[in-house]
């Protein structure tokens, strides 16, 4: 009669390919954490802590927060875009203006060739 190869209740940890960044390694650190977590609320094992910690994730409160944070990020991006488009507009205006001084006359050709070279 042969054996048969019982598994235990316990997993063996998995092996995990070395981090490449510090970001990586965080993020595993993160994973892992959240993993245990999640098996001590499941087996009721969780410490008071953890629980209030996830209680006040699920709370209004904190949905309001996470989308206030959002639109503020939104509103940084769409800053930043502002700010670059008011500089390309900036130097597209300066072109025009060179551009006009030179069909006028205005201009000489060697404050255009610098121009072009900046």
């Amino acid at each position: 009669m042969a054996k048969s190869n019982k598994q235990s209740s316990q997993k063996e940890p998995k092996s995990f390919r070395p981090a490449l960044t510090p970001e990586g390694q965080e993020n595993r650190m993160i994973s892992l954490a959240m993993d245990l977590a999640e098996k001590q609320l499941r087996e009721g094992t969780a410490s008071a802590q953890v629980q209030v910690h996830f209680l006040k994730l699920g709370t209004e409160k904190a949905r309001l927060e996470r989308t206030k944070l959002e639109r503020e990020i939104e509103l940084m991006k769409a800053k930043r875009e502002q700010i670059e488009s008011a500089q390309r507009s900036e130097e597209l205006f300066e072109r025009a203006i060179a551009a006009m001084k030179q069909y006028s006359g205005n201009g000489t050709n060697e404050e255009m060739e610098d121009d072009e070279y900046v």
